[in-house]
């Protein structure tokens, strides 16, 4: 299953669904996390950098652990199964969002898109992403 292409039937059909948790991303300095991530960070993406070791994960687990963080958020989450390789949806969402003054972050699974928008935004943000889908259909 490689996941949808086509830009109007992803639009169409996204079905964001907004997250609960509250999420933040942090860092650890290059090197500092060797192997295994400690169990009970949990993230819900780590990502290697020359700079240092990305983590989303849940503020609380962020706290627990000492973690700096910033940007606390929520994850709307596009439950259209896009391919990696579609053109133009995450552009779309974002241009959408952008008009509205949200910031968006995405981040790409196998599956679906994910989109962390501020705590304070979220609630626009998936009206936003709602209202798109209602164009496209």
């Amino acid at each position: 299953m490689s996941g949808e292409r086509d830009l109007d039937r992803l639009l169409a059909a996204l079905d964001p669904w907004l997250d609960p948790q509250t999420y933040v991303f942090a860092t650890t300095p290059p090197g500092s996390m060797p192997g295994a991530m400690p169990g009970d960070l949990d993230p819900l993406m780590q990502f290697q950098e020359a700079a240092g070791t990305t983590l989303i994960l849940r503020q609380e687990r962020a706290e627990r652990a000492g973690l700096n963080f910033i940007f606390p958020c929520r994850r709307i989450t596009l439950r259209i199964h896009s391919a990696l390789d579609a053109v133009g949806l995450i552009a779309a969402v974002s241009t959408a969002l952008a008009k509205a003054g949200v910031s968006a972050n995405p981040v790409s699974g196998f599956f679906h898109d994910h989109i962390f928008v501020a705590q304070n935004d979220a609630d626009t943000a998936i009206k936003v992403i709602r209202a798109l889908t209602d164009q496209h259909r």
